[in-house]
């Protein structure tokens, strides 16, 4: 039951974004940019973001050394630089945005271990350096000397660094985004579900845990960024959603003898240390199938994998207790690049982050809104 004032002032608008995770918050904040008087809503079902932006590792990374040369069997190599290169160019411009201290950026550079079967790879670095120079005005990966000292298992028989490389807060940066929107007059309004979406006529089918199970929004233009979630309202999408496991440890009782943000089986495991504990997390391809879920379950097969990685590999001989685990909801489809495309007279997707969320969420929402735009 609404109000006469409720119906008149909440339920159209200019343009309804579904999804208030990165991706969400930077389409409707480029969009009211440009269009300073329009009436712009953020939908979100949970109270905070159900994907995987305030989910993640917070790695301000573009792509692992071995996870590059893995992309080449998918993609031209014209079409890995374009991706790496849009990566580092999304990083630097949400630091150019809100500075480094509002998002509790570190440039402690990016680093990769790399086993015996993986040795191969090293021997590509100046190929893939050459191939990346011109994006980033020098060489990305190097050899790191005396890596024996960072204390890793002897089954590490070689640390790549990546200088370009550092790590943020999530959550700090998804507040940066909720202040300008807030500042640009966007409205966010959580705990509510989309149900359906008429992508010609723009009228939304939603719900809520209140007395009023079924209600409808109308937007003059409707922006699907809801990622992982999207087949729900988008069927015919190619979108498969990618679970990722997080764990943090309690504060370390011992030293910890590296700094940076570390990866590991083609960029498929990470670790950093966040206030003295070890934060660790992904191995979602030990148990492929089992994550292409939407439910925010633990996976007790990856989490005894990523304790024993760390027990045996990244603090060999230690016990590490465990505080908390997590998990984020990616999405995933046939190209790792964004899918930014129209779906209806009304309607558009900013989706398929493939887990680079915070590389490229701010620029997906840009490409996003301009799409919009055009559809005025």
């Amino acid at each position: 039951m609404f109000s006469y004032w409720e119906s008149k002032n909440f339920f159209n608008h200019d343009l309804i974004v579904v999804g208030a995770g990165f991706v969400g918050l930077s389409t409707a904040i480029h969009f009211k940019r440009k269009n300073p008087k329009a009436s712009v809503l953020i939908l979100e079902r949970g109270i905070f973001p159900v994907g995987a932006s305030t989910k993640n590792a917070g790695f301000a990374c573009f792509g692992s050394l071995t996870e590059i040369l893995d992309d080449f069997w998918s993609m031209t190599q014209d079409e890995v630089v374009e991706l790496v290169n849009r990566r580092y160019k999304g990083l630097q411009k949400i630091r150019k945005e809100f500075g480094d201290k509002a998002l509790a950026y570190k440039h402690n550079g990016g680093f990769e271990l790399i086993e015996e079967d993986q040795l191969g790879a090293v021997e590509q670095i100046p190929e893939i350096n050459q191939l990346l120079e011109k994006s980033f005005g020098g060489k990305v990966f190097s050899k790191v000397k005396k890596f024996e000292k960072m204390g890793f298992s002897d089954k590490i028989k070689m640390v790549v660094k990546n200088k370009f490389e550092g790590e943020l807060d999530p959550a700090k940066y998804l507040s940066c985004l909720w202040n300008l929107a807030g500042e640009l007059g966007v409205k966010i309004v959580t705990g509510v579900e989309v149900l359906e979406i008429e992508k010609d006529t723009g009228r939304i089918l939603a719900t809520d845990k209140s007395e009023n199970p079924f209600f409808e929004f109308f937007g003059g233009q409707v922006a699907i960024c809801s990622n992982a979630f999207t087949k729900k309202i988008w069927k015919e999408s190619e979108m498969e959603p990618g679970r990722g496991l997080v764990m943090v440890s309690k504060p370390l009782e011992f030293e910890i003898p590296w700094k940076g943000c570390f990866h590991l089986d083609k960029g498929y495991v990470y670790f950093r240390a966040v206030d003295r504990r070890l934060l660790l997390g992904g191995a979602r391809n030990v148990d492929f199938e089992g994550e292409k879920t939407t439910e925010n379950k633990v996976n007790p097969k990856i989490k005894q994998h990523l304790i024993k990685l760390a027990e045996e590999v990244i603090f060999p001989g230690k016990t590490i207790e465990w505080d908390r685990e997590w998990t984020g909801i990616m999405a995933f489809g046939a190209k790792k690049s964004p899918l930014i495309q129209q779906v209806g007279l009304k309607t558009a997707a900013g989706v398929r982050l493939g887990g680079m969320g915070v590389a490229l969420g701010w620029q997906a929402g840009k490409e996003l809104s301009d799409l919009l735009r055009k559809g005025n």
